[in-house]
């Protein structure tokens, strides 16, 4: 009895560990490399279209394969992810995802390149699924905002990044081949340590104390005390309910903005403002940069708030609120806006309140609960990716019917406008009983 008080009083003056934290920038750093990856080809498309003899439109082709896979494969990525837990799942898919970047490299045809990216596309997929799943296990729900954006911040960070590593990669060794084929090995080796750090759970990690794990079953207990009893019935239950489909509308409007300033950002800073390729490559860094600074802020704000006592609905409608009311009026004078300066000032603003959207991946958690936060995350970073598969499509049909990016502008624009609606519909402390 004495030994079991001391333990308790022992605990309580521990400083907790923060191995949650390190394992979230672990992640943030898979994400990044994930982002990277999938920019490569992109980066290296003129020197394979010339020794490939690509016509645009085999290049397209290409460039598009990655979305097919990666998409479809987003709710399996989640059903696994809450199967199997997501050591396993996040391990196997960056390992899959370096050996397809690399076998790249030794593509003799555009067939070869093409069948790499659909293997790419399709281990690239679990991801974020598993990494919200992560989330819900290690973090409370005062701290998954902070979770959810250091892993999805990676997003932002490796398209700032991407371009100019891979980029002087190529221009080092004087190979895209060689600059593929170390960038694939690389990410196998950051799968080799993924598997050596992440655990399913706190109490199996060797490196978490006591405090640290106490608090994290504490934060989870009180969340399951609020939770309605389940009702046993299947994943198709969530789909009755509103929440459930804003939260997917509303990654998709994220996405929209997102994916299509990732695939046109350099083509209209280029044609519209005449960049010439240093200038331009340092306004997109700049501008992506300021999405990840801003990613980072919201998580911070957003638990900062819960921790003094904000609801999560008073939290996230707010943040969620003022995150797509920037984004909409930023675009919007971006459309009108003719100095450089004030164009790139815009798009950094832009960004900077937009990735706050990267806590849409606390949603997940909070509607379905740690067993199913796989499943529900799979189904939202589908709709998500949808937009990733049409946008550029949309975008580049609306650029060349008017010869203007006026009213792609507006098409953003209005995305940024259904993702206020969708983020303020959303129950966001409701856990649903399904």
């Amino acid at each position: 009895m004495q030994n079991s008080v001391a333990t308790v009083a022992m605990t309580a003056t521990m400083k907790a560990s923060s191995v949650r934290w390190k394992l979230f920038l672990l992640m943030l750093l898979l994400f990044s490399v994930n982002y990277i990856d999938r920019a490569s080809l992109s980066v290296a498309m003129p020197l394979i279209a010339k020794e490939f003899d690509l016509d645009p439109a085999l290049q397209g082709l290409i460039l598009s394969a990655f979305f097919w896979t990666y998409t479809l494969m987003q709710v399996p990525g989640g059903v696994l992810a809450d199967r199997y837990k997501p050591r396993l799942v996040i391990t196997a898919a960056t390992m899959g995802w370096g050996l397809f970047q690399a076998i790249a490299a030794v593509s003799v045809s555009w067939w070869g390149l093409l069948l790499t990216r659909l293997g790419l596309g399709a281990f690239e997929a679990p991801l974020g699924p598993a990494c919200g799943k992560l989330n819900a296990i290690w973090m409370t729900q005062n701290e998954r905002g902070r979770g959810a954006v250091l892993f999805n911040s990676g997003a932002a960070l490796g398209a700032a990044l991407g371009a100019i590593i891979v980029a002087w990669l190529i221009a080092l060794l004087d190979s895209w081949r060689l600059a593929f084929l170390i960038a694939g090995v690389g990410t196998v080796l950051c799968g080799w340590w993924s598997w050596h750090y992440i655990r399913n759970s706190p109490r199996e990690h060797p490196s978490v104390n006591e405090a640290e794990a106490l608090h994290i079953e504490e934060g989870h207990a009180l969340e399951d005390s609020a939770a309605p009893d389940s009702s046993g019935e299947g994943w198709r239950a969530f789909f009755r309910y509103r929440s459930v489909w804003c939260m997917c509308f509303g990654w998709m409007a994220y996405n929209t903005v997102f994916y299509g300033l990732l695939t046109w950002l350099p083509n209209y800073l280029s044609k519209v403002n005449n960049l010439d390729i240093k200038t331009l490559g340092g306004a997109s860094f700049l501008i992506f940069f300021t999405g990840f600074v801003g990613q980072i802020t919201g998580g911070w704000i957003a638990d900062f708030w819960r921790g003094k006592g904000g609801s999560f609905n008073a939290v996230y409608r707010t943040l969620f609120g003022i995150s797509a009311a920037f984004v909409t009026v930023s675009l919007f004078l971006v459309a009108y806006a003719r100095d450089l300066t004030t164009i790139v000032s815009l798009l950094c603003a832009t960004m900077f309140f937009l990735t706050w959207c990267g806590m849409y991946w606390v949603i997940p958690s909070f509607l379905a609960g740690r067993e199913r936060a796989g499943l529900l995350g799979g189904c939202m970073n589908l709709s998500g990716n949808i937009a990733g598969i049409v946008v550029p499509v949309i975008v580049g049909v609306i650029v060349q019917s008017t010869g203007s990016y006026f009213l792609a502008l507006m098409f953003f624009a209005a995305a940024g406008l259904a993702l206020f609606i969708n983020s303020a519909l959303i129950d966001y402390g409701r856990r649903l009983p399904v």
